[in-house]
């Protein structure tokens, strides 16, 4: 998810460090806080894989800045991966918001479209974070209101999501 989204913010623009820190402050926001120890070493493995590339800055009034960019490299790399997300990218929530963030950036309706059947077809296997004899629960199978709470919750939220899905896939099938 982190090389993704780095990706997919340098796509956008070249950005210094604590810019695109504060962009994935933004788009993971509390449920996954990206630390400085995690966020830097990630850039030093994307520029030395050649993915991205530090460029300095005279400083206005302090120390030089770096600028990030994404390279040819970097965006290949980027598109490649909002292609053929991962099953995990298409099944976890925040990962998929992440591919979601960035999903324009492919060019093509068709491949777009693509990715969201993926995620389409995922909401439309019975699940539940409950379980009884092998079968998903139903909040009206449980008497725990919270449980069911979490189950009604997230039904809600599979429903619009189906619907958005559903009306996004028809527009880009046009």
């Amino acid at each position: 998810m982190l090389k993704l989204a780095i990706l997919g913010f340098l796509y956008d623009q070249p950005l210094h460090g604590y810019e695109l820190r504060h962009h994935l402050a933004a788009l993971t926001g509390h449920v996954r806080p990206i630390s400085d120890g995690t966020l830097y070493p990630a850039i030093k493995r994307l520029e030395s894989d050649g993915l991205l590339v530090r460029e300095t800055e005279p400083g206005s009034a302090a120390a030089p800045r770096h600028t990030l960019h994404l390279t040819a490299a970097g965006r290949d790399a980027l598109l490649h991966h909002l292609r053929t997300p991962e099953q995990l990218d298409i099944s976890d929530e925040n990962r998929w918001f992440t591919v979601l963030a960035f999903l324009r950036h492919l060019d093509d309706p068709a491949e777009q479209a693509a990715v969201l059947r993926r995620r389409l077809a995922f909401l439309n296997e019975p699940a539940s974070f409950f379980y009884a004899d092998g079968r998903p629960l139903r909040a009206e199978d449980l008497s725990d209101p919270f449980r069911s709470g979490i189950l009604r919750i997230a039904r809600a939220t599979t429903q619009a999501e189906l619907s958005w899905l559903t009306d996004t896939l028809a527009d880009l099938d046009r």
